[in-house]
């Protein structure tokens, strides 16, 4: 038997055994589907399952064997640490942007783990192929014994290796700074943000930061004062509850981000992505009396241009009649259509003849439209759910956070009338 597997490395086995299994799938799929988005969600899910497999091998008692299959690991790529920070980086941008692309130059914040990776590579090759064929010289089948390639190469990746601690931080960081920018290129395009918003994933981000810090902490009390197998395992332990993390944050985000033309760029002051010119001048629209009831048609508009000013009636116009804001996944760039204009003309319309981002300017009309419901007798039956999805809402969390942001008390705080 090769391993002893014990209560220590049975209980780091299941991580280790759904990294493998759920990187393997997303690979394949990656492959299947040309998914970006799988293929590093991969990455992300082997470096740490990599390094707690290689934990969970060493309580089981690979330390202790003395043949060659055990020697063999060693020359296995357990720590790629150095492509955490700019897989988490680069799974964003694929996540925010179908028009993402890896070449021909964004994967060059790779290039250390890369090289870290190839490192062992190359020492495999030398040690356990080119030594062996061309000079005859077997490697020993012991414990602790390794190739000259090897062990140089351990060498140069473990200085190599301190550039983690400042790639990590410094990518996640540029992750929530993107984020922010993220968030309020959803609030201008879409109507429906909650799936979009990848919450779990900048949470994931901040513990990854902080569970470097801790390995720091392992690191340094170990040094002073000297842990034992068992305090040093808790550590991989928790590694492991993120791996579970990560796949349930990774696999929803990827399923929406593949579901939803997303164009977000990350540059803070690039232009948006070019599109067809509109006419600026339409003709004029008669206002209705609907149009004067709108939410947004309050709003003074003395100072836009007359152009805009006639767009922006004739957006009023659509809302009152065509009502689309009853359809939960409406974006920016469906009400542009329907208009036959951009989709920049009508945000600068929304934004400057409205005073409000997308987001908020068709949500006012959601809002609106719960507020006649909850008041009328004939929906009094109707359940906080159903007079969220009548209104055009995609979930009752949506729902009661964007009402009470607009009327300023929950939906449940109201008193209905009785049927």
């Amino acid at each position: 038997m090769l391993f002893n597997f014990g209560a220590h490395s049975s209980l780091l086995l299941p991580a280790v055994v759904t990294g493998i299994v759920a990187t393997g799938w997303l690979l394949l799929r990656a492959l299947r589907r040309s998914a970006l988005t799988d293929a590093l969600l991969a990455v992300l899910l082997a470096v740490p399952t990599l390094s707690i497999a290689q934990q969970m091998l060493a309580y089981a008692g690979w330390y202790d064997s003395h043949d060659g299959y055990t020697t063999a690991l060693f020359y296995v790529p357990w720590q790629l640490n150095l492509l955490l920070g700019p897989a988490y980086y680069l799974y964003f941008r694929s996540l925010t942007s179908q028009e993402f692309r890896l070449f021909p130059r964004a994967w060059l914040p790779l290039l250390p783990g890369l090289l870290q990776l190839g490192l062992i590579v190359g020492a495999l090759g030398y040690d356990l192929l080119w030594l062996p064929s061309t000079r005859g010289q077997h490697q020993p089948y012991q414990a602790g014994t390794k190739g000259p390639a090897l062990i140089a190469a351990e060498v140069f990746a473990h200085y190599l290796g301190y550039a983690q601690y400042v790639l990590l931080p410094a990518y996640c960081w540029r992750v929530l700074a993107d984020y922010r920018r993220y968030t309020r290129y959803l609030h201008d395009n879409f109507s429906d943000t909650e799936r979009l918003r990848f919450a779990g994933l900048r949470q994931l981000v901040l513990v990854q930061v902080l569970a470097l810090a801790l390995s720091q902490l392992f690191t340094l009390v170990d040094w002073k004062v000297g842990l034992s197998d068992a305090a040093s395992w808790n550590y991989f332990f928790l590694r492991g509850l993120l791996v579970y993390w990560l796949i349930a944050v990774g696999l929803q985000a990827n399923y929406a981000a593949a579901t939803t033309p997303l164009r977000f760029d990350a540059a803070p002051d690039s232009p948006t992505t070019p599109e067809p010119t509109a006419e600026l001048n339409p003709a004029p629209v008669a206002t209705s009396p609907a149009i004067q009831a709108s939410p947004s048609a309050e709003l003074p508009a003395a100072q836009l241009a007359p152009e805009l000013l006639v767009w922006r009636d004739k957006l009023l116009a659509l809302m009152a009649e065509e009502q689309p804001w009853l359809e939960p996944e409406l974006t920016l760039t469906e009400v542009a259509k329907r208009l036959r204009i951009t989709s920049g003309l009508l945000s600068k319309v929304i934004n400057s003849g409205c005073g409000q981002n997308f987001n908020d300017f068709v949500n006012a009309y959601r809002v609106r439209e719960a507020q006649r419901l909850l008041a009328d007798p004939r929906f009094a039956h109707y359940s906080l759910v159903g007079v969220a999805l009548e209104s055009g809402f995609n979930s009752r969390s949506t729902f009661n956070r964007v009402f009470k942001k607009v009327v300023g008390q929950a939906p449940s705080e109201l008193i209905r009338p009785k049927s």
